[in-house]
């Protein structure tokens, strides 16, 4: 994913002794630990993962990748078991030195299931690694979130559910990678939770696809402030609101803020709505 080089490694492609030095100087190399060298572009928490003697995983390398994580809070980082840095499972709160200091570092020692890379886990360890990290409901958000960017193919989350204990395996069947956010993925684990017959990226002519349609007849919109803003963007989904209401559809807008966040006041609202006698006629 990045490379990682030993002194050896750049000296072999011409570099100088001098010229490296510079390098690192002017900030164009990074020495994360000895004999070890990363480009000023690398991911920090990779660095740091380096830095402290491991290889970065679970939900910090997820994130990297742009999957869907809940609140990566941590400097997650995989060790080898019987390295002098980490002798024991007691170091996993251990502050980060520096700048990282203020994420807790947390450890993993699992045994790879897939060939690692010089600076990271593989994805299916990661992966595997955060099914455990997290939430029921949270892992199977980062699980849609990885097959949908194509991190991986769904075919391979066999080889994640082969690697976790068998308390794991009823997550597998609610995976659905047509979620398009994590958010919507918690809506939708919230509306089955409710019995609710619930379609995702369902496509309406003249509108374009909607996130979430339940029960045939309520359209439910997961909302961030990063692709819904500006006025520009809340317009466009006035009127598509709009729209639906002309076909009669209802539409619900939910802020991710509050799903993440206030998962019990939305599976409340959720609860209200759909058990009300007036809508249900």
């Amino acid at each position: 994913m990045w490379d990682i080089w030993t002194r050896a490694e750049l000296l072999a492609t011409g570099m100088t002794k001098r010229a490296l030095a510079a390098a690192v100087q002017q900030g164009e190399l990074v020495r994360a630990r000895r004999d070890n060298y990363l480009s000023r572009d690398a991911p920090p928490s990779l660095i740091q993962a380096v830095r402290v003697g491991g290889r970065l995983g679970c939900l910090s390398l997820l994130a990297v990748l742009g999957v869907f994580v809940f609140e990566d809070t941590g400097l997650h980082v995989h060790m080898e078991r019987g390295d002098s840095r980490m002798r024991s499972a007691e170091s996993r709160r251990r502050p980060l030195p520096g700048r990282a200091g203020r994420k807790r570092l947390v450890l993993h020692w699992h045994r790879f299931i897939a060939e690692p890379g010089r600076g990271t886990v593989a994805v299916i360890d990661a992966l595997v690694q955060a099914v455990r990290c997290q939430q029921p409901r949270h892992a199977i958000a980062t699980l849609d979130s990885a097959v949908q960017k194509r991190v991986i193919a769904r075919e391979q989350l066999a080889e994640v559910f082969a690697a976790l204990p068998q308390r794991f395996a009823v997550l597998r069947e609610l995976v659905d990678e047509r979620a398009q956010s994590g958010p919507e993925t918690l809506v939708r684990l919230m509306l089955a939770r409710l019995g609710c017959d619930v379609d995702l990226q369902v496509f309406f002519a003249g509108v374009g696809y909607v996130d979430l349609l339940v029960d045939g007849w309520l359209v439910i919109e997961c909302d961030s402030r990063l692709h819904h803003g500006s006025w520009t963007q809340q317009l466009k989904d006035y009127r598509r609101d709009r729209a639906l209401a002309k076909l009669g559809y209802c539409v619900l807008r939910l802020a991710a803020e509050d799903t993440l966040y206030d998962e019990d006041e939305v599976f409340a609202t959720l609860r209200t709505l759909m058990h009300s006698p007036r809508w249900r006629r």
